[in-house]
């Protein structure tokens, strides 16, 4: 789902304990005045996070459910992960690993 408008329609017109894609307001990053989200508070359910952990924690460790990281090592590869986010070209989650513990 995009951002801005269509974000604002999608969030006022969902159906009560609809199910939608919530992503980032990319279409928002060049314009001269974004025009912002209003209507975000009504998909506000962080309130059910430590539920949705304690469902979803064990079938990781069992791994029933598995992520997928792509790794950049190196603060000085964060620019070419940015690159390749926007490209299309990753796998999974992009992380720029800046140390290890």
């Amino acid at each position: 789902m995009s951002g801005g408008k269509m974000q604002d329609a999608v969030l006022l017109n969902m159906r009560l304990h609809g199910h939608i894609a919530v992503a980032g307001i990319i279409s928002q990053y060049n314009l001269d005045q974004p025009e912002g989200i209003r209507n975000l508070l009504s998909v506000d359910y962080y309130h059910l996070f430590p539920n949705f952990l304690d469902l979803v924690l064990p079938y990781i460790r069992e791994g029933k459910i598995a992520y997928v990281e792509d790794i950049a090592e190196g603060l000085e590869n964060g620019p070419a992960a940015l690159v390749v986010i926007f490209s299309g070209h990753n796998v999974g989650k992009q992380v720029v690993l800046v140390a290890r513990e």
